[in-house]
């Protein structure tokens, strides 16, 4: 047993001391993984090394590489002008656009590739006087529901770790739970900070009816975004907020091929997926991406430097270093924890507002692959469904990501202007930390219980 503690201790000081010193988790995990396994466990360096999980490595370097090519030859600019065109002078809409835009980014597998969608959106609220907090959130919520799509790393992480412990949790399922999680907060966000845009025009969206001109995005691009590019990590807001918008020109060939790609992607996957199959997602993109790039080399080679390794290394890292946990036992001794707390369901109440807490500080991707396998012990313990607390604890681990202290809360701060820096951070550290407790309360309250009743 006390071997199994060391690498328990191990595995939280690494954690910690990565978040804390801000180095790169994974790498320590690598490391670590291959320390607590060569001197505490009878595993080889090959056994080590089998734990890495190259699928999640092909699946993110080849999802990220498509929709930077995407990024690089225009086409999410485009579809954000064709959204924005049929919004007209409505400037209540736009939220609810920009949470559709993002959430179909987040859920092509890599969810913090909506994080393109911010500086887009702050820029799009100040010029039609939409409350930062209001887009802040409605982009942060999108990532957040995008991300559990069948076709995306939150997902993926969460059901084939359900899947691979021979607990039968839909994808579909768990995708349906966060979208309507995070359409509620949505629902509450517009009641906190957007009421008068249902109560009155703004200002700015009055001007431009007026003017007859069509909501626009003005200069900000996903393709290049202005963003941290000076001493206060501002992202670049136009000047003007009445200069009305020209006509969008045509998608290009290569545009239309992109956005073909993109509807096929997910639809291959659902197809697949209802048929019972499991498409690779990454093989998949990585063929589209070498399609574009043939049509296109010179936004083919662009991509390349934006594919994320860091998240590979990061993912890859955690899940290597669980893989020795589980192979030294030290995930069971978890298991008996648990059962020693005496209710299966306070030890899932605590077990999600541990994933709340930890994930507002830290990677909510790290997270999710290091807590949703750390949780099959007290699965397999009895008196819990293992669908609903897998779902329970994977939504809970993310809807804290609006905290400024996390990537997402913290973009939404980076990208507004100066002046509304403090009043945004207040707001998003309440929003944040409240979830720690209303997520679990929420989640476990109207999703495990209701499970274990019925």
């Amino acid at each position: 047993m006390l071997t199994q503690i060391i690498a328990l201790l191990i595995f939280i000081a690494l954690f910690a001391v990565g978040a804390i010193r801000g180095v790169q988790i994974g790498v320590l995990m690598l490391v670590g993984a291959a320390g607590t396994g060569l001197v505490f466990t009878d595993m080889s360096v090959e056994d080590i090394i089998a734990e890495f999980p190259l699928s999640i490595m092909i699946l993110l370097a080849g999802v990220t590489y498509f929709f930077a090519i995407a990024q690089e030859n225009g086409t999410v600019d485009k579809i954000i002008d064709w959204a924005l065109e049929r919004v007209g002078s409505s400037a209540v809409l736009l939220p609810v656009v920009f949470f559709l835009i993002t959430g179909g980014i987040a859920a092509m597998g890599a969810p913090l590739a909506g994080l393109v969608m911010m500086p887009v959106g702050m820029q799009v609220a100040r010029k039609y006087g939409v409350d930062y907090a209001l887009m802040g959130l409605a982009i942060c919520f999108a990532i957040g529901a995008g991300g559990f799509a069948p076709t995306s790393l939150y997902g993926i992480v969460t059901y084939s770790t359900a899947h691979d412990a021979g607990i039968d949790l839909s994808p579909f399922l768990l995708f349906g739970i966060a979208v309507a999680v995070y359409l509620v907060m949505l629902a509450v966000a517009y009641f906190m900070y957007g009421r008068s845009l249902f109560s009155k025009t703004t200002v700015a969206a009055a001007e431009h009816a007026e003017a007859g001109a069509r909501v626009s995005r003005g200069s900000a691009s996903a393709s290049s975004v202005a963003f941290g590019e000076d001493d206060e990590d501002e992202a670049l807001f136009d000047s003007s907020t009445t200069d009305e918008a020209g006509e969008s020109s045509p998608f290009t060939f290569v545009q239309i091929l992109t956005v073909i790609f993109m509807v096929g992607l997910i639809a291959t996957v659902v197809v697949l997926a209802a048929l019972g199959q499991e498409p690779d997602i990454g093989l998949l993109c990585f063929m589209f991406g070498a399609i574009l790039a043939l049509v296109d080399p010179k936004t083919g080679k662009a991509a390349i430097p934006k594919i994320d390794w860091p998240t590979v290394l990061l993912v890859g890292g955690i899940i290597t270093f669980v893989g020795v946990l589980q192979n030294m036992g030290a995930v069971d001794l978890l298991g008996e924890g648990a059962e020693s707390i005496g209710s299966p369901l306070i030890a899932a109440f605590v077990l999600c507002i541990v994933g709340g807490l930890v994930s507002a500080f830290a990677s909510t991707t790290g997270i999710l692959a290091a807590l949703v396998p750390l949780a099959l012990p007290l699965i397999a313990a009895g008196g819990v469904p293992g669908w609903a607390l897998i779902a329970a604890l994977g939504v809970c681990s993310a809807v804290v990501d609006v905290s400024p202290f996390s990537t997402l809360g913290a973009t939404v701060v980076a990208t507004a202007p100066v002046e509304d820096k403090p009043r945004l951070t207040r707001i998003l550290v309440k929003f944040g930390m409240s979830m720690v407790v209303i997520g679990p309360v929420a989640l476990v309250g109207g999703l495990v219980v209701p499970a274990m009743m019925f």
